[in-house]
């Protein structure tokens, strides 16, 4: 089994008036492609600054990120980028659109950066998945909060990544909304096998991934998988 995410020995500490503030401390783990796993606890439990790290959105201040065999901590801004781009999808608690652009736009801007073709056609079956062939020509400001979510789901898609970082994608909706999301969210997940890491404070929505990880205070406390019925992730 491949090995799409390696963690070794992380840490992760701030400085704030002359005090060193550890917000990660020696944290290990291993994805195997095509995995499912969420990150929970507390909030200030590191959750986020994990999931930014393993993304190569921030830098570790000691230890490894390993990115489909890549070591991101050996990487300048441009290749993160590039890295990002060919093979990273994201998912954000308050959707993270472009203003200015269509919901289509929005889906295509990944597909653009990456020099594609048919980026347009590709675009438009995707927001067609997630139920908006009606909705493409409008801005996010027209649209809900769960209507803006699945346009960041089509987008996190388009590129067709090898690994999707979710940050509290449930977290901006109502229990209905976010019921539909996590549904569209599985569904696509598997259809693609992709990878999906997601961060939560939704234990119901955790307990849909194959393996869960808990932090406390900046340290893994527990790391189990979760025994799936055929109905856990719909």
């Amino acid at each position: 089994m491949e090995t799409i995410l390696r963690v070794a020995q992380l840490s992760k500490n701030y400085q704030n008036a002359g005090r060193t503030l550890h917000v990660l401390s020696d944290i290990n783990f291993e994805v195997i492609a095509g995995e499912t796993l969420s990150i929970v606890g507390p909030s200030g439990s590191g959750k986020t600054t994990l999931l930014g790290l393993c993304a190569g959105l921030d830098r570790a201040s000691t230890g490894l990120v390993e990115l489909n065999q890549i070591a991101l901590n050996q990487l300048s801004e441009d290749q993160l980028a590039r890295i990002r781009n060919q093979y990273v999808g994201f998912i954000f608690q308050n959707f993270q659109l472009l203003p200015t652009l269509t919901a289509l736009e929005n889906v295509m801007v990944p597909l653009e950066l990456r020099g594609e073709k048919n980026i347009r056609e590709r675009a438009l079956s995707l927001l067609d998945k997630v139920g908006l062939a009606d909705r493409v020509h409008h801005y996010p400001s027209q649209l809900s909060g769960g209507e803006q979510q699945r346009v960041s789901i089509a987008r996190a898609f388009s590129n067709d990544p090898r690994i999707l970082f979710a940050d509290e994608p449930t977290g901006n909706l109502d229990a209905e909304t976010s019921e539909i999301i996590v549904k569209l969210l599985f569904d696509l997940n598997r259809e693609a096998g992709t990878t999906l890491v997601i961060v939560t404070h939704n234990l119901e929505l955790a307990a849909k991934t194959d393996r869960i990880i808990k932090l406390k205070g900046g340290h893994i406390i527990s790391d189990e998988r979760i025994a799936q019925n055929e109905d856990a992730a719909v």
